[in-house]
Protein backbone atom coordinates (compact mmCIF):
# COMPACT_ATOMS: atom_id res chain seq x y z
CA UNK A 1 0.00 0.00 0.00
CA UNK A 2 1.43 2.97 -1.12
CA UNK A 3 0.33 6.22 1.02
CA UNK A 4 1.99 10.41 0.40
CA UNK A 5 1.09 12.74 2.46
CA UNK A 6 2.09 15.76 1.24
CA UNK A 7 0.63 19.27 0.11
CA UNK A 8 -2.50 17.91 2.70
CA UNK A 9 -4.09 19.17 5.88
CA UNK A 10 -5.26 16.78 8.54
CA UNK A 11 -8.44 17.40 10.18
CA UNK A 12 -9.57 15.77 13.49
CA UNK A 13 -13.38 15.40 13.76
CA UNK A 14 -15.07 15.67 16.88
CA UNK A 15 -18.10 16.67 18.33
CA UNK A 16 -16.87 19.82 19.45
CA UNK A 17 -15.51 21.07 16.59
CA UNK A 18 -18.58 21.19 13.59
CA UNK A 19 -16.70 23.55 11.80
CA UNK A 20 -14.39 20.60 10.34
CA UNK A 21 -17.40 19.00 9.08
CA UNK A 22 -18.44 21.99 7.05
CA UNK A 23 -14.72 22.78 6.09
CA UNK A 24 -14.60 19.48 3.93
CA UNK A 25 -18.13 19.89 2.67
CA UNK A 26 -17.19 23.02 0.82
CA UNK A 27 -14.01 21.74 -0.08
CA UNK A 28 -13.93 22.40 -4.13
CA UNK A 29 -13.38 19.51 -6.62
CA UNK A 30 -10.26 18.77 -7.40
CA UNK A 31 -9.09 19.65 -3.99
CA UNK A 32 -6.67 17.44 -1.75
CA UNK A 33 -7.76 17.43 1.69
CA UNK A 34 -6.39 13.90 3.60
CA UNK A 35 -9.15 12.73 5.63
CA UNK A 36 -8.48 10.75 9.34
CA UNK A 37 -8.06 6.97 9.23
CA UNK A 38 -11.01 6.26 11.36
CA UNK A 39 -13.73 9.10 12.54
CA UNK A 40 -14.79 9.39 15.98
CA UNK A 41 -18.24 8.32 17.29
CA UNK A 42 -19.06 11.69 18.22
CA UNK A 43 -18.26 12.36 14.93
CA UNK A 44 -20.20 9.76 13.53
CA UNK A 45 -23.01 10.56 15.64
CA UNK A 46 -23.02 14.04 14.64
CA UNK A 47 -23.37 12.78 10.56
CA UNK A 48 -20.28 11.45 8.19
CA UNK A 49 -18.19 14.48 6.87
CA UNK A 50 -18.66 14.98 3.17
CA UNK A 51 -17.57 16.22 0.01
CA UNK A 52 -19.78 16.83 -2.79
CA UNK A 53 -22.63 14.87 -1.45
CA UNK A 54 -20.59 12.02 -0.89
CA UNK A 55 -19.36 10.73 3.04
CA UNK A 56 -15.63 11.04 3.04
CA UNK A 57 -14.89 6.97 3.66
CA UNK A 58 -12.11 5.91 5.28
CA UNK A 59 -12.07 2.94 3.73
CA UNK A 60 -14.20 1.67 0.28
CA UNK A 61 -13.71 -1.89 -0.79
CA UNK A 62 -14.77 -2.89 -3.90
CA UNK A 63 -15.75 -6.75 -5.01
CA UNK A 64 -16.18 -6.76 -8.90
CA UNK A 65 -18.01 -10.04 -10.13
CA UNK A 66 -18.21 -11.81 -13.86
CA UNK A 67 -20.87 -11.84 -16.47
CA UNK A 68 -24.46 -12.24 -15.02
CA UNK A 69 -27.69 -9.87 -15.73
CA UNK A 70 -29.30 -8.03 -12.80
CA UNK A 71 -32.07 -10.45 -12.90
CA UNK A 72 -30.10 -13.52 -12.68
CA UNK A 73 -28.40 -12.38 -9.00
CA UNK A 74 -31.18 -10.04 -7.71
CA UNK A 75 -34.05 -12.52 -6.31
CA UNK A 76 -31.83 -15.99 -7.21
CA UNK A 77 -32.26 -18.34 -4.48
CA UNK A 78 -28.65 -18.71 -5.08
CA UNK A 79 -27.61 -15.87 -3.86
CA UNK A 80 -28.56 -15.26 -0.34
CA UNK A 81 -25.75 -13.36 0.74
CA UNK A 82 -25.93 -10.80 -2.50
CA UNK A 83 -29.79 -10.65 -2.07
CA UNK A 84 -29.24 -9.62 1.87
CA UNK A 85 -26.56 -7.03 1.02
CA UNK A 86 -29.14 -5.90 -1.68
CA UNK A 87 -31.66 -5.85 1.16
CA UNK A 88 -30.06 -4.16 4.14
CA UNK A 89 -28.05 -1.44 1.57
CA UNK A 90 -28.43 0.73 -1.60
CA UNK A 91 -29.61 -1.60 -4.39
CA UNK A 92 -29.36 0.00 -7.79
CA UNK A 93 -32.06 -1.33 -10.41
CA UNK A 94 -31.02 0.44 -13.41
CA UNK A 95 -27.06 -0.15 -13.33
CA UNK A 96 -25.17 -1.09 -16.59
CA UNK A 97 -22.13 -2.13 -17.64
CA UNK A 98 -20.27 -0.01 -20.39
CA UNK A 99 -19.25 -2.82 -23.42
CA UNK A 100 -18.57 -6.42 -23.78
CA UNK A 101 -16.35 -8.43 -23.20
CA UNK A 102 -14.41 -8.12 -19.36
CA UNK A 103 -11.31 -5.79 -19.50
CA UNK A 104 -12.78 -3.01 -21.24
CA UNK A 105 -15.07 -2.89 -18.50
CA UNK A 106 -12.54 -2.86 -15.47
CA UNK A 107 -10.50 -0.55 -17.61
CA UNK A 108 -13.51 1.84 -17.66
CA UNK A 109 -14.41 1.02 -14.36
CA UNK A 110 -11.10 2.63 -13.41
CA UNK A 111 -10.37 5.25 -15.27
CA UNK A 112 -13.17 6.17 -17.41
CA UNK A 113 -11.89 4.54 -20.76
CA UNK A 114 -12.10 1.23 -22.47
CA UNK A 115 -9.23 2.30 -24.73
CA UNK A 116 -10.94 0.75 -27.26
CA UNK A 117 -10.10 -2.30 -26.61
CA UNK A 118 -12.85 -4.98 -27.89
CA UNK A 119 -11.29 -8.53 -26.28
CA UNK A 120 -9.37 -9.44 -22.60
CA UNK A 121 -6.05 -8.30 -24.49
CA UNK A 122 -2.85 -9.61 -22.31
CA UNK A 123 -0.89 -8.00 -21.63
CA UNK A 124 -2.10 -4.49 -21.73
CA UNK A 125 -0.94 -1.65 -20.20
CA UNK A 126 -1.41 2.55 -20.07
CA UNK A 127 0.12 5.12 -18.32
CA UNK A 128 -2.88 7.46 -18.09
CA UNK A 129 -4.60 8.66 -14.76
CA UNK A 130 -6.88 6.23 -12.93
CA UNK A 131 -8.67 5.33 -9.70
CA UNK A 132 -5.58 4.78 -7.71
CA UNK A 133 -2.99 6.98 -9.35
CA UNK A 134 -5.00 10.17 -8.46
CA UNK A 135 -5.73 8.69 -4.71
CA UNK A 136 -1.77 8.51 -4.61
CA UNK A 137 -1.41 11.74 -5.71
CA UNK A 138 -3.85 12.98 -3.38
CA UNK A 139 -2.13 11.44 -0.27
CA UNK A 140 -4.57 8.84 0.16
CA UNK A 141 -3.32 5.34 -0.61
CA UNK A 142 -4.75 2.48 -3.23
CA UNK A 143 -4.57 -1.53 -3.43
CA UNK A 144 -5.41 -4.18 -5.77
CA UNK A 145 -6.22 -7.55 -4.25
CA UNK A 146 -6.36 -10.67 -6.44
CA UNK A 147 -7.03 -13.96 -5.80
CA UNK A 148 -5.05 -16.64 -6.78
CA UNK A 149 -2.45 -14.46 -8.07
CA UNK A 150 0.89 -15.86 -7.19
CA UNK A 151 3.38 -13.19 -6.26
CA UNK A 152 3.19 -9.46 -5.46
CA UNK A 153 3.54 -7.51 -8.70
CA UNK A 154 3.28 -10.73 -10.56
CA UNK A 155 2.41 -9.30 -14.86
CA UNK A 156 1.43 -12.84 -16.01
CA UNK A 157 -1.83 -13.02 -18.04
CA UNK A 158 -3.08 -16.28 -15.62
CA UNK A 159 -1.65 -18.19 -13.01
CA UNK A 160 -3.76 -21.17 -11.94
CA UNK A 161 -7.44 -19.53 -11.39
CA UNK A 162 -6.04 -16.39 -11.81
CA UNK A 163 -6.58 -14.14 -14.76
CA UNK A 164 -4.45 -10.77 -15.69
CA UNK A 165 -7.68 -9.72 -17.70
CA UNK A 166 -9.55 -9.37 -13.94
CA UNK A 167 -6.95 -7.33 -12.40
CA UNK A 168 -7.35 -3.45 -13.91
CA UNK A 169 -4.07 -2.70 -11.43
CA UNK A 170 -1.68 -4.87 -13.44
CA UNK A 171 -2.48 -2.55 -16.20
CA UNK A 172 -1.12 0.79 -15.35
CA UNK A 173 1.94 1.95 -15.85
CA UNK A 174 1.75 4.46 -13.18
CA UNK A 175 0.97 2.31 -10.34
CA UNK A 176 3.88 0.82 -8.26
CA UNK A 177 4.10 -3.03 -8.09
CA UNK A 178 3.53 -3.14 -4.71
CA UNK A 179 0.08 -1.92 -4.73
CA UNK A 180 -0.69 -5.00 -6.71
CA UNK A 181 -1.62 -7.86 -3.95
CA UNK A 182 -2.39 -11.21 -3.75
CA UNK A 183 -5.51 -11.80 -2.07
CA UNK A 184 -3.84 -13.46 0.60
CA UNK A 185 -2.71 -9.85 1.75
CA UNK A 186 -5.89 -8.90 2.74
CA UNK A 187 -6.44 -7.57 6.26
CA UNK A 188 -8.41 -10.22 7.91
CA UNK A 189 -10.00 -9.62 11.46
CA UNK A 190 -11.63 -6.34 12.59
CA UNK A 191 -8.40 -5.03 14.66
CA UNK A 192 -6.84 -5.05 11.17
CA UNK A 193 -9.34 -3.84 8.83
CA UNK A 194 -8.14 -0.36 9.61
CA UNK A 195 -4.93 -1.02 8.05
CA UNK A 196 -6.95 -1.29 4.59
CA UNK A 197 -5.58 1.46 1.80
CA UNK A 198 -8.15 4.24 1.22
CA UNK A 199 -9.62 2.15 -1.74
CA UNK A 200 -8.70 -1.42 -2.69
CA UNK A 201 -10.42 -3.52 -5.29
CA UNK A 202 -11.05 -6.87 -4.86
CA UNK A 203 -10.76 -9.57 -7.81
CA UNK A 204 -11.90 -13.15 -6.71
CA UNK A 205 -10.69 -15.85 -8.92
CA UNK A 206 -12.61 -17.20 -11.90
CA UNK A 207 -14.35 -19.80 -9.58
CA UNK A 208 -14.88 -17.33 -7.14
CA UNK A 209 -16.42 -14.31 -9.76
CA UNK A 210 -18.47 -16.82 -11.19
CA UNK A 211 -16.59 -16.93 -14.47
CA UNK A 212 -16.14 -20.29 -14.02
CA UNK A 213 -18.15 -20.98 -11.36
CA UNK A 214 -21.59 -20.66 -10.30
CA UNK A 215 -23.65 -18.32 -8.47
CA UNK A 216 -23.49 -20.22 -4.96
CA UNK A 217 -19.99 -20.71 -5.19
CA UNK A 218 -19.68 -16.80 -5.23
CA UNK A 219 -22.19 -16.19 -3.66
CA UNK A 220 -20.12 -18.10 -0.50
CA UNK A 221 -17.37 -16.91 -1.04
CA UNK A 222 -18.05 -13.26 -0.78
CA UNK A 223 -20.14 -13.94 2.87
CA UNK A 224 -16.87 -15.80 3.94
CA UNK A 225 -14.25 -13.68 2.91
CA UNK A 226 -16.12 -9.84 2.63
CA UNK A 227 -18.93 -10.52 5.94
CA UNK A 228 -16.78 -9.45 8.40
CA UNK A 229 -15.23 -6.20 6.60
CA UNK A 230 -19.08 -5.01 6.06
CA UNK A 231 -19.61 -5.40 9.40
CA UNK A 232 -16.61 -3.50 11.04
CA UNK A 233 -17.57 -1.27 7.94
CA UNK A 234 -20.98 0.06 9.23
CA UNK A 235 -19.66 0.96 12.48
CA UNK A 236 -16.18 2.21 11.12
CA UNK A 237 -17.33 5.16 8.34
CA UNK A 238 -16.39 2.30 5.70
CA UNK A 239 -18.37 1.07 2.59
CA UNK A 240 -18.54 -2.10 0.62
CA UNK A 241 -19.40 -1.76 -3.04
CA UNK A 242 -20.02 -5.05 -4.81
CA UNK A 243 -20.57 -4.75 -8.59
CA UNK A 244 -20.53 -6.81 -12.06
CA UNK A 245 -18.09 -6.01 -14.56
CA UNK A 246 -20.61 -7.04 -17.25
CA UNK A 247 -23.90 -8.96 -17.51
CA UNK A 248 -24.68 -11.97 -19.54
CA UNK A 249 -24.91 -10.69 -23.19
CA UNK A 250 -28.57 -9.56 -22.71
CA UNK A 251 -29.78 -6.44 -24.73
CA UNK A 252 -28.48 -3.43 -21.80
CA UNK A 253 -25.85 -5.35 -20.17
CA UNK A 254 -27.97 -4.54 -16.90
CA UNK A 255 -25.97 -5.72 -13.37
CA UNK A 256 -26.95 -5.46 -10.19
CA UNK A 257 -24.43 -2.79 -8.17
CA UNK A 258 -24.92 -2.76 -4.17
CA UNK A 259 -23.85 -0.22 -1.71
CA UNK A 260 -23.67 -1.42 1.78
CA UNK A 261 -21.91 -0.02 5.30
CA UNK A 262 -21.83 3.43 6.70
CA UNK A 263 -24.26 6.20 6.15
CA UNK A 264 -26.53 3.95 3.50
CA UNK A 265 -30.38 4.43 3.37
CA UNK A 266 -31.01 1.17 2.25
CA UNK A 267 -33.55 0.53 -0.75
CA UNK A 268 -33.87 0.12 -4.28
CA UNK A 269 -32.98 3.20 -6.37
CA UNK A 270 -34.25 3.16 -9.88
CA UNK A 271 -31.43 5.94 -11.62
CA UNK A 272 -29.78 4.77 -14.51
CA UNK A 273 -26.27 4.58 -13.48
CA UNK A 274 -23.26 3.17 -15.15
CA UNK A 275 -19.51 2.12 -14.09
CA UNK A 276 -18.81 5.96 -14.62
CA UNK A 277 -21.35 7.09 -12.10
CA UNK A 278 -19.88 4.75 -10.01
CA UNK A 279 -16.02 6.20 -10.56
CA UNK A 280 -17.09 9.55 -10.31
CA UNK A 281 -18.60 8.91 -6.42
CA UNK A 282 -15.19 7.58 -5.48
CA UNK A 283 -13.36 10.49 -6.83
CA UNK A 284 -15.97 12.71 -5.22
CA UNK A 285 -15.55 11.34 -1.56
CA UNK A 286 -11.90 12.14 -2.12
CA UNK A 287 -12.08 15.64 -4.04
CA UNK A 288 -10.41 13.57 -6.96
CA UNK A 289 -10.00 15.30 -10.37
CA UNK A 290 -12.46 13.04 -12.51
CA UNK A 291 -10.50 11.04 -15.06
CA UNK A 292 -11.78 9.89 -18.89
CA UNK A 293 -15.74 9.81 -19.06
CA UNK A 294 -16.54 10.43 -15.53
CA UNK A 295 -15.88 13.40 -15.61
CA UNK A 296 -18.98 14.33 -17.32
CA UNK A 297 -20.75 11.38 -15.33
CA UNK A 298 -22.93 12.36 -12.47
CA UNK A 299 -21.99 11.30 -8.78
CA UNK A 300 -24.55 9.34 -7.14
CA UNK A 301 -25.36 11.16 -4.17
CA UNK A 302 -29.01 10.13 -2.98
CA UNK A 303 -28.07 6.74 -1.55
CA UNK A 304 -25.93 8.22 1.51
CA UNK A 305 -27.71 9.56 5.22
Amino acid sequence: MISRKSRTTSIVLTAATPVALAALALTPAGAAVSHPATVTAAASAAGPAMRQGVPVYSHIVIVMEENHAFSQIIGSSQAPYMNSLAKQGASFTDSHAITHPSEPNYMAFTSGSTYGLTSDQCPFSTGNANLGSELIAAGDSYDGYSEGMPSKGFEGCTSGLYARKHNPTANYTDLPKSVNLPWGQFPTGSTNFASLPTVAIVDPNLDHDMHDGTINQADTWLKGHLNAYLTWAKNNNSLLIVTWDENNGAPGNQVPTIFAGAHIKAGNYSENISHYNVLRTIENAYGLTPVGASASATAITDVFS
